[in-house]
């Protein structure tokens, strides 16, 4: 497929399409992280489900929304291409969180955002690497460019569908996340004259044999996403147990008005927006210095400062009474800190280790450990009610602490691959 090289025409430096890519998911985190910001007030408040309960279902809804990748991800490699799988999942999507608009609806919305994410979620970083010519120096931080744009979304979503469910009610918010899926649709569908141009597969010659895997490769793999995984029992609690602290825990109060309990779910990703830059001059800094990029320590630093996030909400909890939002402002700039060290650096790992014609599966393995960790955070989740609020931050803490420490164990085996391209 065709490449844009360094000096083909751009915008902000990189390559035309890489903007179209992340417009495209800009729109659809906005549907996914404005639904998402309602979802467990929406059924605690209005559906009267317990919390233990609440947290199960958004446990499995998001522990869902990254298995079905497992499976687009190849469908789209082998079947459909990932032009195609993108536009037929998005269309899913679409319908889906219209759906949710309507309350018996509620588990069949749900299914149909998990089904039509799993087309859509791994054909569109996949595309990524193909913007580039071998050699290219700035596919060496497109992925936290691109990570960069998406947040844009999830930084507007609870502001607008968060807002839109609190004062007008839950269904104008469910309703204003599916206009953001159908946005997403037509810039990709207006921009893919700026996208690698598939190579055509004749159908009816034989298959040959896709790219493998070196052994080395599979363990390092297999490895970063079990410490993955660990984490995300820790870190997915951000829009599930802590949103539901920020609700009884937290002083909303600020200049004689109340804040919507909903907008603290935009500090996540308006940190990502601000912090991004700041990290990307630092590496590039250290890189021009001579410094040696390991992707694995730097994700286990990222994982330690998560655990550091937590153990201060730990703190606050057992002094009693609400805590000044500050505070849980504070915890969102921690926790946005690490995460800009894990989780794009992890994304990067998997997609640029991925054989030729697998980029999609590879990827799309990545979110498994999305999926284990979601699952295990839904369940650890159920223990809110159970432990004080003091306890189960000091449990969350020691999670993300525990993925620190596996990931740092398997840094020095993970020197020996080449994870990155040069």
């Amino acid at each position: 497929m065709t490449t844009e090289g360094a000096a083909a025409p751009s915008w902000f430096g990189q390559p035309r399409g890489l903007t179209v890519l992340f417009l495209t998911n800009m729109w659809e985190q906005f549907s996914y992280y404005g639904m998402r910001a309602l979802l467990v007030y929406y059924m605690t408040k209005q559906l009267l489900f317990s919390q233990g309960k609440a947290s199960l279902i958004y446990g499995a809804y998001t522990a869902c929304a990254y298995f079905t990748p497992i499976l687009g991800g190849v469908i789209a490699d082998r079947l459909l291409g990932k032009r195609r799988a993108i536009l037929l999942g998005g269309s899913i999507m679409a319908l889906g969180h219209f759906m949710m608009a309507f309350e018996p609806l509620f588990y069949a919305a749900l299914i149909t955002i998990a089904l039509g994410n799993g087309l859509f979620l791994p054909s569109l970083p996949s595309q990524i690497d193909d913007l580039y010519a071998p050699g290219d120096p700035r596919v060496g931080w497109a992925y936290n460019v691109y990570y960069l744009g998406v947040n844009i979304g999830g930084f507007l979503a609870p502001l607008i569908c968060g807002t839109l469910g609190e004062w007008l009610g839950w269904h104008y918010g469910f309703g204003a996340a599916g206009v953001g899926m159908v946005v997403g649709l037509g810039i990709y569908l207006w921009g893919q004259r700026y996208l690698p141009t598939p190579v055509p597969t004749l159908r009816t010659e034989t298959p040959q044999p896709g790219g493998r895997f070196p052994r080395d490769v599979v363990l390092l793999l297999v490895a970063v996403a079990l410490c993955v995984t660990v984490f995300r029992a820790a870190y997915e609690q951000a829009g599930n147990t802590v949103a539901l602290w920020a609700d009884i825990g937290v002083d909303r109060h600020a200049g004689g008005a109340m804040i919507p309990m909903t907008w603290f779910q935009s500090l996540n990703p308006l940190f990502v927006m601000a912090m991004t830059p700041f990290l990307l001059v630092l590496w590039r800094r250290r890189a021009e210095r001579g410094g040696v990029d390991r992707p694995v320590r730097r994700m286990a630093v990222g994982a330690l400062l998560v655990a550091t996030a937590f153990l201060m909400l730990a703190a606050l909890a057992a002094m009693g009474g609400r805590a000044h939002w500050f505070w849980l402002a504070l915890f969102f700039a921690l926790l946005t800190f690490g995460e800009l060290h894990i989780l794009p650096t992890g994304l990067g790992l998997f997609a640029r280790l991925a054989p030729a014609g697998l980029g999609a599966t590879t990827v799309a393995a990545w979110y498994l450990a999305t999926f284990g960790g979601s699952l295990a955070a839904g369940l650890v989740g159920t223990l809110w009610t159970h432990l004080g609020h003091g306890a189960f931050f000091v449990l969350l803490a020691a999670l993300a602490a525990l993925a620190a420490l596996l990931l740092a164990m398997i840094d020095p085996a993970s020197r020996r691959v080449a994870v990155t391209k040069t």
